[in-house]
């Protein structure tokens, strides 16, 4: 089911807000794509999702060069995918960067002062999704039909969304 404008946002903002954890892949014209784990700090009403980065690190210097960029999450115990395109900006925002901070960051930054400390922000501008969450029994047993009797069958919604 392809979604367009509000749907699509909707649905983007479901699974981001879900899912909390994606691999953001930079250098998009270069082989092997540089790709990195990463945990959302938040995603905004408007679909923007930021990160935090550290100033040296690969995937800024990608950015600068290049903000075209990609965000695969991936939840397999609620069947749930997303594949996102868009563009990804660096920002130095103090304010920004206390508000999110958490303890949780002191793995990567010495504390929230730490001036490594960038943020990563990425707007979408389109992207796929797989969805079968809702119906996760349902599908195994639909999976076992088609697996027995080789009909296949309907497992669930997948489209194109366009933001």
């Amino acid at each position: 089911m392809n979604l367009t404008q509000r749907e699509a946002r909707e649905k983007y903002l479901e699974l981001t807000r879900e899912i909390q954890t994606g691999i953001l892949q930079t250098a998009l014209d270069k082989f092997p794509i540089h790709s990195i784990p990463m945990t959302l700090k938040r995603v905004e009403d408007d679909g923007t999702i930021l990160f935090f980065s550290k100033k040296d690190s690969e995937h800024n210097q990608n950015i600068q060069i290049d903000a075209e960029s990609q965000i695969v999450f991936s939840d397999p115990s609620s069947h749930q995918f997303l594949i996102v395109y868009g563009e990804t900006i660096i920002s130095h925002d103090r304010e920004l960067i206390k508000e999110l901070y958490s303890n949780i960051d002191n793995n990567w930054f010495e504390n929230e002062e730490d001036t490594s400390i960038t943020i990563l922000k990425f707007q979408p501008f389109e992207g796929q999704y797989w969805d079968t969450k809702s119906n996760a029994l349902s599908n195994m047993i639909k999976l076992g039909f088609t697996a027995l009797t080789g009909t296949p069958t309907d497992i669930g919604t997948k489209g194109k969304l366009t933001l």
